[in-house]
């Protein structure tokens, strides 16, 4: 890889020179090698200067304003005014790489040490690199050199990175989040940034800390042969699958979050009522051909998507994220009403999953067989007719068997549109109706949402007698006690009745509820758990805080927030540190040792914010391999995701004590686990921004992140 004199990308292959136009790739035949064993490239002025050497044995050019350096792996050359010389290695040793420094200086990395050659002096010198802890570095295997612009020494071998500074060795190794070694040359960028080549990957270093890519993701193949950085910092790949680079351009927030609303605008809205979820693609990596279905979660993912456009409008006020927030509101309440007056129909306030038109196949062939089979896993699990009843008008199935998740999305949304978005006396009515509906409902039958079939949903269960009196319920008991308790703090909020209220208060005093929900979470430690409920909890969290009129309950919830919030404070995960930040900052819980400060542990906002920068423009579903990084702690059995099947395989964490960044990971969702190492994935899914664009209009609104 190399520049032209005005930054334009060349690249050697086969012995022809290529440059990167608009266009794409164009030969220079100027450049041409006419043999084998010779070598053309143009010198410092731009002219053609024909080097003795087979263009097949050049690993590198280094350009620097007096000359151009030829680099073999046995020999270094110099081209200087057209002419050529020898710059005395030939016979030392392999060479990897070589770098010029600020004053002259050569360096060559070779797989007989780190070698100096001032350009004063006529002969290479060893460089001594020792760390204070009888340990000698650089001593043989050096994989790649480079000086950045402040004209500090790198090197890069098996053992680690070393960087000299005014005559200080600093070394880096995966203790000190080093995420490979298995290098193949190193880059500097204009920045002070290094860039590390692998034959896994590449690696930046951005002053402070290392940034790992792999994956189609950021790369045409994980083998990176080279790497070349130009003028603007767009860093070069030579890999094995062909040429690449990653681009760093200035965004703010704002203008990421304008890229995901126009992709989820243009491709992954469903139906007219604009569901929105991820969507398969027809040929990989083609957003044009996205092609959305529907999905058990149709109902939670539009819900948080619309939480998102809530925050948007209350921090913003602005027409685009009103309407997208209005859309939502009639995605969901339709999800309520299409249930209704067809055959068969459950009682009043039902909301489905989902809906899909009837021009598509049926989707009740073959699923009670389905059903069947999966009771062999899950003995509670309903096999009934019919799973995807008719609407009244004939136009729609809906799909049934809603879940708890369901209905934690659509009261944490309801609630933020009736208080952020919903203005006139008749908007509100609206809400108030879909709201009282569902929860008359979920009193009216024991606190359960009943089916058509006249039994509960498989997960839609909240009453005692289940939670407290069923064994088979224990490990649901605090989450759901503290969804139903949410539930009923919304409908009080709402339409100000006493009587949910009154419910509330029952399930407290006589069922314990309030206790229940001091253990939402029956997993400890970081990495416990499911992180579907996770999700889940913040929500209700959230929205009992801030809805509920409980002094009393509000009390015992944020003891029992700031438990859960800890063990997940390691996730760096932006929508649960704002969401426990919006209602937690600066409160305290009031206990029998006096009052306890429950706000936010340091780093909650700069791991939340980091997420936000940290995320892809790339939303498809790419695969990514980290679980051989260097920078890795295996997470301990006890932490599994469910207690009684123990075992952590492939799952860990960074040195640091928290999980893998946002860009090392792909996830459709915040119920992802993202203790997870490696993710599959071949580009042939694009999923929606909801995952940034819910958490920064959060941060937003409450005051997290600066309005642009």
């Amino acid at each position: 890889m190399d520049f032209a004199t005005d930054g334009t990308p060349r690249g050697l292959v086969g012995g022809k020179w290529f440059e990167l136009r608009a266009a794409g790739w164009r030969e220079l035949p100027t450049l041409d090698s006419k043999s084998e064993r010779e070598f053309v490239l143009a010198d410092v002025g731009g002219a053609a200067v024909t080097v003795p050497l087979a263009w097949a044995d050049v690993k590198q050019v280094v350009r620097t304003t007096p000359a151009t350096w030829v680099v073999t792996p046995t020999d270094v050359l110099r081209v200087r005014a057209g002419r050529v010389e020898s710059y005395g290695w030939s016979g030392t040793g392999k060479i990897n790489q070589l770098a010029v420094g600020p004053d002259g200086a050569v360096v060559v990395a070779s797989d007989v040490g780190l070698f100096l050659r001032r350009a004063d002096q006529a002969n290479w010198e060893r460089e001594q690199v020792h760390d204070g802890l009888g340990r000698a570095w650089a001593v043989s295997h050096v994989l790649g050199v480079a000086f950045d612009t402040e004209g500090r020494l790198w090197f890069a071998t098996k053992a680690g990175v070393g960087c000299r500074a005014a005559d200080v060795w600093k070394f880096y190794e995966g203790k000190d989040g080093l995420p490979w070694n298995d290098f193949t040359s190193v880059a500097a960028g204009p920045d002070g940034d290094i860039w590390f080549g692998t034959h896994l990957g590449a690696i930046r270093w951005d002053g402070r800390e290392f940034h790992y890519r792999q994956g189609l993701r950021w790369l045409p193949h994980d083998d990176v042969r080279a790497v070349a950085v130009d003028a603007q910092g767009t860093a070069w790949f030579v890999t094995a699958g062909g040429v690449g680079s990653i681009e760093r351009r200035p965004m703010t927030l704002a203008e990421k979050a304008e890229f995901y609303e126009d992709e989820i605008d243009r491709h992954l809205r469903r139906t007219p009522f604009g569901y929105v979820d991820g969507a398969p693609l027809q040929t990989p990596g083609e957003k044009s051909t996205a092609s959305p279905t529907d999905s058990d979660n149709d109902g939670l993912w539009t819900a948080m998507y619309g939480a998102g456009e809530c925050f948007a409008y209350g921090a913003t006020k602005g027409a685009k994220p009103q309407g997208r927030a209005t859309a939502a509101f009639e995605a969901l309440r339709f999800l309520q009403k299409v249930t209704q007056g067809g055959t068969p129909a459950p009682p009043k306030g039902y909301v489905a999953r989902t809906i899909r038109p009837v021009e598509e196949p049926d989707p009740n062939v073959g699923r009670v067989e389905a059903d069947r089979g999966k009771q062999k896993d899950d003995a509670m699990w309903k096999a009934y007719e019919h799973r995807w009843p008719k609407s009244a008008d004939g136009k729609w199935y809906w799909k049934s068997d809603t879940s708890s998740d369901e209905l934690d999305g659509h009261y944490f949304f309801h609630a933020l549109y009736y208080d952020l978005v919903a203005e006139t006396a008749l908007e509100k009515a609206r809400v108030r109706e879909v709201v009282r509906d569902l929860t008359d409902h979920l009193i009216a039958h024991d606190f359960s949402l009943r089916e058509h079939d006249g039994k509960p949903t498989r997960w839609g269960i909240y009453g005692p007698k289940s939670l407290n009196g069923d064994p088979r319920w224990w490990a649901e008991r605090g989450l759901n006690s503290l969804s139903i308790l949410s539930y009923l703090a919304v409908a009080e909020h709402l339409t100000g009745d006493a009587k949910y209220a009154a419910a509330s208060r029952e399930l407290i005093d006589r069922q314990g509820y309030a206790q229940n929900l001091m253990f939402a979470k029956v997993q400890s430690g970081p990495g416990s758990g499911n992180q579907s409920d996770d999700e889940m909890a913040f929500m209700c969290y959230y929205t009992l805080l801030r809805c509920s009129k409980d002094a009393a309950l509000k009390n015992i919830v944020r003891s029992s927030f700031f438990a859960y919030w800890q063990i997940e404070a390691a996730e760096r995960n932006p929508f649960f540190n704002f969401a426990y930040a919006a209602v937690s900052l600066g409160q305290t819980m009031n206990g029998v040792w006096g009052a306890f400060p429950v706000s936010p542990l340091a780093d909650w906002h700069a791991d939340a914010v980091g997420a936000l920068y940290g995320f892809p423009l790339d939303r498809l579903n790419w695969g990514h391999q980290n679980s051989h990084r260097l920078d890795l702690v295996p997470l301990d059995s006890a932490r599994s995701i469910d207690f009684y099947e123990p075992g952590n395989r492939g799952r860990g964490y960074r040195v640091d004590g928290k999980v893998l960044p946002v860009e090392n990971r792909h996830f459709g969702h915040w119920n992802t686990d993202p203790w997870r190492l490696d993710s599959g994935g071949h580009g042939n899914k694009l999923d929606a921004g909801t995952v940034f664009l819910l958490p920064y209009y959060l941060g937003l609104y409450h005051g997290f992140v600066a309005k642009p």
